[in-house]
């Protein structure tokens, strides 16, 4: 500890759109990181040489110009040998996140730029650096065929497969029984392991870190106790996205297969290039394995590991499904008029003809909720989208919640639509139906004493199983 001098750069947001805004962002990041050695200046104990080069390294911090490409590729192994002559010690360079910065050249088109840049830096640092005593460097993709680590032949990769360090990617069961057991929380173990645990690394199973320790947080100073998706908020999910935009109907099937909770038998590349990625939606597998969105069970296939991975799918299948109903202008004009009509069958058409075409949510494990949010997200785009009617979700009505309510003051008389929604477990579409429209009923939902200048109530029971449903109206 305190031995050597250490360089730490994390690249995750270099994230600009186009190559120039990039190189800014990584020459003020070299600066910073140069920055935490300003003692240097005070000390008059470097060469001129070294001296220069470092006044350079922290003078782009605000003023970009100063250094030029060839000078930028150079700098890490610039500020390696100042604070090598400095401390008389060999230096430890620690980069993480290295592959950011490609995935975003590649979505914004400079690509070809930006592996000219990241390999040179890296070469120049990594390579033939006799100030060099070992680098760490840490990302999501095994890029090696993208020629940035040109000669760097005694390099040791180690990846979501190999065993080595595998207890350290995340906690361990026994590491997490710990932590709960010291804030007394024991009794949220098995619901600790059921969102956040999953993850295979080597041979060891593994906790999500970041999830645990931000479960415990909210447990402890906020008394929430119920499981958040904490994954969401760190991560664009650009793939998952892609993945479901993209699919034909044998990847829809799969994705709700592995949401469904089974596995699937594929083949995982831990060598890829962002342009290899992109050609194939199968090669959108290895990634999503790689960063975590999948897992491999011990038999060999791939699965999602917890709830909160499996909710995160199907929120982005929800987002999917929205944006394709904003492009329906045929269907929502069917759907609103036949609402309005009071045509049940001509409803209950058109939600079965997108359903046989969209992914559904199969999951027979799931929460009740689950299943019934997915369904009320395709029914709430249908109606919403484009429409001259007040639609609101989850309202509070009568003595509950309603699904759907909505306030159609188009014609003279204001009316009021409620919907009830359910999912039949069974398949028997029938009795789901009529348990809506009792339950509209029975909370009173629907009672024209709680609506302000409502002179009519139309009461629909919608029930749906797996890409089926049913409509009735209730009388």
């Amino acid at each position: 500890m305190g031995k050597y001098p250490v360089i730490s750069i994390s690249l995750k947001d270099i994230d600009e759109k186009s190559f120039e805004r990039a190189i800014e962002k990584l020459k003020e990041l070299i600066g910073k990181a140069a920055l935490k050695y300003r003692e240097l200046t005070r000390i008059d104990c470097l060469n001129p040489e070294c001296l220069e080069r470092y006044k350079m390294l922290i003078g782009m911090i605000n003023n970009p110009s100063i250094m030029s490409l060839p000078q930028l590729k150079n700098s890490l192994y610039d500020l390696s040998m100042v604070l090598s002559e400095f401390y008389g010690q060999k230096v430890i360079i620690l980069i993480d996140e290295y592959d950011v910065p490609l995935d975003k050249a590649f979505q914004n088109g400079y690509y070809d730029d930006m592996v000219d840049m990241i390999r040179g830096l890296f070469s120049a640092a990594l390579k033939s650096n006799e100030y060099l005593k070992f680098a760490i460097l840490t990302g999501c993709l095994r890029i090696t065929k993208e020629s940035i680590f040109t000669g760097l032949n005694n390099l040791k990769v180690y990846s979501v497969n190999n065993t080595k360090f595998s207890e350290y990617f995340g906690f361990t069961e026994q590491e997490v029984a710990d932590i709960l057991k010291y804030y007394g929380l024991e009794d949220k173990f098995a619901t600790i392991r059921k969102w956040y645990d999953g993850y295979q690394f080597g041979v060891t199973g593994i906790y999500c870190p970041w999830d645990v320790i931000n479960y415990c947080s909210d447990a402890i100073l906020e008394g929430i106790s119920e499981p958040q998706n904490y994954w969401a908020n760190t991560s664009s999910n650009y793939l998952v996205k892609y993945l479901i935009a993209g699919s034909n109907k044998t990847t829809k099937g799969e994705i709700e297969d592995l949401i469904a909770g089974k596995s699937l038998l594929k083949q995982i590349k831990m060598e890829l290039t962002y342009e290899d990625l992109y050609k194939s939606v199968d090669n959108v597998w290895s990634i999503l394995f790689s960063t975590g969105y999948l897992t491999m069970d011990k038999s060999g296939e791939i699965v999602i590991p917890n709830e909160e991975i499996r909710f995160l799918f199907i929120h982005q299948i929800n987002e999917w499904v929205s944006d394709v109903l904003k492009n329906e202008e045929q269907i929502r004009n069917t759907v609103y008029h036949a609402v309005k009509n009071e045509d049940s069958l001509a409803i209950e058409k058109q939600l079965n003809l997108f359903l046989k075409n969209t992914i559904s949510i199969r999951d027979t494990n799931s929460r009740n909720s689950l299943k019934e949010n997915f369904y009320h997200g395709i029914l709430l785009g249908l109606l919403e989208h484009g429409l001259s009617w007040r639609v609101k979700s989850n309202p509070e009505t009568g003595d509950g919640y309603a699904d759907i309510l909505i306030i159609d003051d188009t014609d003279d008389l204001e009316t009021a639509i409620v919907f009830e929604l359910k999912y039949a477990h069974d398949g028997n579409l029938e009795k789901a139906c009529d348990e809506a429209l009792n339950q509209i009923e029975v909370k009173r939902y629907a009672d024209i004493e709680d609506f302000e200048d409502v002179k009519e109530v139309i009461r629909y029971g919608i029930a749906f199983y797996r890409k089926r449903c049913k409509v009735k109206i209730g009388k």
